[in-house]
């Protein structure tokens, strides 16, 4: 026998004369929200861009984000090189003869060519990112040095498929304890990661300090997938949203910031503001909505406790502990035990972003430092061992590569002399 959902009308009417249909009193309240934050300045970002509506039905402004700036890809390349042989080293050992073999061979063959496009010109002239100002000769010199390790672990690995453990990748790549490596792969992860929050609250910094907010009255959805998907949900995984926290200097309320992952969201930004215009209604609609039913609480519940976002000051402690929930706090550049705690969380924690490891640092210290990039350090890139770049690596063949138990595989990495110990 089939049975079949009978659904009461009258019951259906009550529902949604509540909510669920555009004139129920829930969308009216919605609508008058709206209507008395018209002129409020609304800030959302997306996965791609950033816009802010000054209200009033003032034409949007937008900043682009990640994937539409400069430098932003090919910083996660090099990011990316420790997840990548990590990835390797697993599937080998999942299966020892599978696809891992031309996967490590296609690595390899991209670090390579890396090497020979990789110069001091192209971070300088092409890239050209402005926070990146003084720097662009230890970011090329960094770039080849994570290439040309990462290949020659390759190059050992295909010829030696006993050597990729869990165990040798973390003492001769990514920890460095035995083989010589002048920099740990570790720390060029950090300093990537860094260098690309770095570039964005630098510009965020930058553009909404000219524009001067009054925050206090400021709404901000962060709108749509941050990354993969389940990343960047709530406020303490993602990184625009302490971006933006850090850039208004803690007058923006953390009630007036929401993530909202099945928001609509505009087009990439190429220039055109009419796509980024047409969705402002929903945006503030959606905004006032939320934020309205809130104010409920205190009209149904006063007398009892009313709810408080958490601080982003109740920060988990690395140190002394086997496990946390969240991001530690990092007490200096040279915090490296935080700092590597912080890529394994963002690996292990499905909500965050991985490129967000320290992007919340990299703001802070910045807004310290006045926005000023120079004055900042970048831990795993200043006052690391680099060797200097070698002018050769754009024009010869690349046959230098040698697997990395050989006795001269080892000796490019060592600290070049003018470039001081390990911070």
């Amino acid at each position: 026998m089939t049975s079949s959902v009978q659904d009461s009308p009258e019951l259906v009417r009550l529902f949604e004369t509540y909510t669920g249909a555009a004139g129920s009193i829930g969308a009216h309240y919605g609508e008058l929200a709206e209507r008395l934050t018209a002129h409020q300045p609304l800030i959302v970002a997306t996965g791609f861009d950033i816009a802010l509506y000054p209200g009033g039905g003032r034409p949007p402004m937008v900043e682009g984000l990640r994937l539409s700036t400069r430098g932003f890809k090919e910083l996660a390349a090099v990011s990316h090189l420790g997840p990548a042989v990590a990835t390797l080293a697993r599937m080998k050992e999942l299966e020892p003869d599978g696809v891992w073999v031309d996967d490590a061979r296609r690595l390899r063959d991209s670090c390579l060519e890396v090497r020979r496009a990789n110069d001091v010109a192209l971070w300088r002239d092409r890239i050209g990112v402005a926070a990146f100002r003084g720097r662009e000769e230890s970011i090329a010199a960094m770039v080849d040095y994570a290439c040309r390790a990462t290949a020659d672990l390759l190059d050992r690995t295909l010829s030696d498929a006993a050597y990729l453990t869990p165990e040798r990748l973390r003492a001769d790549y990514l920890e460095a304890d035995s083989s010589g490596l002048a920099v740990p792969l570790n720390r060029v992860m950090v300093a990537t990661f860094f260098l690309t929050g770095l570039d964005l609250a630098h510009r965020l910094i930058t553009w909404f300090d000219r524009l001067a907010l009054p925050w206090e009255d400021t709404m901000v959805i962060v709108a749509g997938r941050q990354g993969r998907p389940t990343s960047g949900v709530t406020l303490e995984s993602n990184s625009v949203a302490a971006v933006i926290e850090t850039v208004s200097r803690g007058r923006l309320p953390r009630q007036h910031l929401l993530i909202a992952p099945h928001a609509p969201v505009f087009p990439v930004f190429r220039g055109d503001p009419t796509e980024v215009a047409a969705l402002e209604q929903d945006y503030r609609v959606l905004w006032s909505s939320l934020t309205a039913m809130a104010e409920l609480g205190q009209v149904m519940f006063t007398g009892y406790p009313h709810f408080v976002p958490a601080s982003r000051a109740e920060e988990p402690v690395a140190q002394g502990t086997t496990s946390v929930d969240g991001m530690p706090p990092v007490s200096s550049p040279s915090d490296w035990f935080a700092l590597t705690t912080r890529l394994r969380v963002v690996l292990e924690d499905p909500r965050q972003l991985l490129s967000g490891a320290v992007t919340d640092y990299a703001a802070r210290e910045l807004v310290r430092h006045d926005n000023d990039p120079a004055r900042i350090t970048v831990p795993g890139l200043d006052g690391e061992p680099y060797p200097e770049l070698v002018p050769h690596h754009r024009t010869d063949d690349l046959s230098d590569s040698v697997p990395s138990g050989s006795p001269t595989a080892t000796a490019p990495f060592r600290a070049a002399p003018n470039r001081g110990a390990r911070p």
